[in-house]
């Protein structure tokens, strides 16, 4: 008898369906277990799996050959995820289990040698698969149960054992379905953070940066000796920007649910992602990819931050890989096996030391490189990737003195109202612009458009261009920081003050900057 069930497959941000066929017929003393339909070695081990779960819980499997297909056969299919649809298909196909409509439902899970049903990764798109595909119901581990509740107008069963699924089928074991408040529960964890910037003191001239970075979706990058505060207050930023809309979180979610970095019993991210790799990560690690897709630190970080901490000891080649990403805010992954386009908008907060010894322009320490070893240093950064860094901000250590007597700063909070005004104004500026939605993101067009300068600011721009004779890509970068200024203050002109703060910005830019 041949039985079919359904399952599903990742494919990049996605899922598909899987049919899942079992058949079985006499095989005398040779009788085996075979799967097709291009499995992986994880999908290949099923068979123990399957094999001892139905033994341990009694259900006894005739002498016979069982051939097991995963259909479409020309996918390869990866991962632990098909123990449990092939568990109930074998069952169907050796008449140990009745299930009415067997195609209404989807099965999701991977099976220990009890028969109990083990978490796995990439449960919500594949419960949005399913919704989309109008199934009835949903199978998963109870420990995924939440993760794919969020997807509406589907029942999701929760089961812990493959005997709930046998007693739920033969009414000996009802079990409801996983309901979740998916607005109540994503707006009541929306404004918790651990982290506020009313616990740093002193640095009101980075905080500054850090305010104006988050209003227009800026890159920034710090420069400072060692123990100033650089990640101190870069972990802070998620605090002050916009929160996350309900889409932006579903699409984050699904992110990391694919990646398995959801954590335990959760439904949403309600909270923008803050993702600071290692500086030895790998290019595919940082991109995505691999053998087996997996979403890289990059798209981790969609809709969040990405963090950089000691900038030039990161790898040449991997910095490079991150042009393109900051500037299209997607990343295609081009493999023999797959080619995907996944989304990638975040906000890059890089840090670094200002030389070799981490000393340079420090004012109580000396620094023992020479002005060849900085620049040396320095330019392990391309001009490219600094090109995509709006705001270039010197942090200073505080004295003893000043930390000590500093009062209680600002908070969080109260930053992050003065960045959402400033956000809906760039939100009412470019509502008939597609795929613009801040200042960071204007183009040279835009920029003609919305930054017009007096004689005043137009005058202290040139000059400040000639005196520190800075750079062409730095004269865009001070126009749209200054807009963002503007937008801050809430003025529709940009101003001389505007530009004066934003040419305050461009300390790398400066040709006596090593010296």
């Amino acid at each position: 008898m041949v039985a079919k069930v359904h399952s599903a497959a990742l494919q990049g941000l996605d899922a598909m369906v899987v049919t899942v066929e079992v058949d079985n017929f006499e095989g005398g003393q040779n009788a085996k277990f075979t799967i097709v339909g291009l499995p992986d070695n994880a999908v290949k081990e099923s068979q123990e799996r399957v094999q001892s779960a139905l033994r341990v819980n009694g259900y006894k499997m005739p002498n016979k050959s069982v051939v097991v297909n995963l259909a479409p056969a020309d996918v390869r299919k990866e991962g632990s995820g098909f123990d449990l649809p092939m568990a109930i298909c074998v069952m169907l196909s050796c008449d140990l289990l009745t299930i009415k409509c067997p195609e209404r439902f989807m099965f999701v899970g991977e099976l220990g040698l009890d028969g109990s049903i083990l978490p796995v990764k990439g449960v919500l798109p594949i419960s949005i698969k399913a919704r989309e595909l109008g199934y009835e119901g949903l199978f998963v581990p109870a420990e995924n149960a939440r993760e794919a509740a969020v997807v509406n107008k589907l029942k999701v069963y929760g089961v812990s054992h493959l005997n709930d699924i046998v007693g739920f089928f033969d009414g000996t074991h009802p079990i409801e379905p996983t309901l979740v408040n998916t607005r109540e529960e994503f707006y009541s964890q929306l404004f918790t953070f651990d982290c506020d910037f009313d616990e740093v003191k002193g640095q009101e001239n980075v905080k500054r940066a850090f305010e104006v970075a988050a209003a227009g979706s800026h890159n920034i990058i710090l420069v400072g000796s060692p123990g100033c505060g650089k990640s101190m207050m870069a972990k802070r930023l998620p605090s002050i920007l916009p929160p996350l809309t309900l889409s932006e979180s579903l699409e984050t979610t699904q992110i990391h649910s694919i990646a398995g970095k959801l954590k335990r019993d959760t439904s949403l991210i309600s909270q923008r992602p803050f993702r600071a790799p290692h500086h030895t990560v790998s290019d595919v690690a940082l991109v995505g990819g691999g053998n087996v897709f997996m979403p890289g630190e990059i798209c981790l970080a969609h809709n969040g931050v990405l963090f950089m901490d000691e900038l030039p000891e990161f790898n040449r080649s991997v910095l490079e890989t991150l042009r393109q990403p900051l500037e299209d805010r997607i990343i295609t992954i081009s493999r023999a096996r797959y080619n995907l386009t996944l989304p990638c908008s975040f906000m890059l907060v890089a840090s670094m030391n200002p030389c070799p010894c981490g000393y340079h322009h420090h004012p109580t320490r000396k620094c023992v490189c020479t002005p060849a070893q900085i620049q040396r240093y320095m330019n392990k950064i391309s001009g490219p990737l600094m090109d995509r860094i709006d705001i270039q901000v010197e942090v200073e250590s505080v004295p003893f003195e000043d930390i000590a007597k500093a009062p209680k700063g600002e908070s969080s909070a109260t930053i992050r109202e003065r960045v959402l005004k400033a956000r809906q104004i760039q939100s009412e500026r470019y509502k008939g612009v597609k795929g613009i939605y801040c200042n960071a993101q204007m183009t040279t067009s835009l920029l003609q458009k919305y930054v017009q300068l007096d004689e005043t600011a137009l005058n202290l721009l040139r000059t400040a261009m000639k005196k520190f004779n800075l750079s062409a890509r730095a004269y865009d970068r001070i126009l749209k920081v200054s807009r963002t200024i503007a937008d801050l203050e809430g003025v529709a002109q940009v101003q001389s003050h505007h530009i004066a703060e934003a040419i305050g910005y461009r300390n790398l830019d400066r040709d006596n900057w090593v010296e």
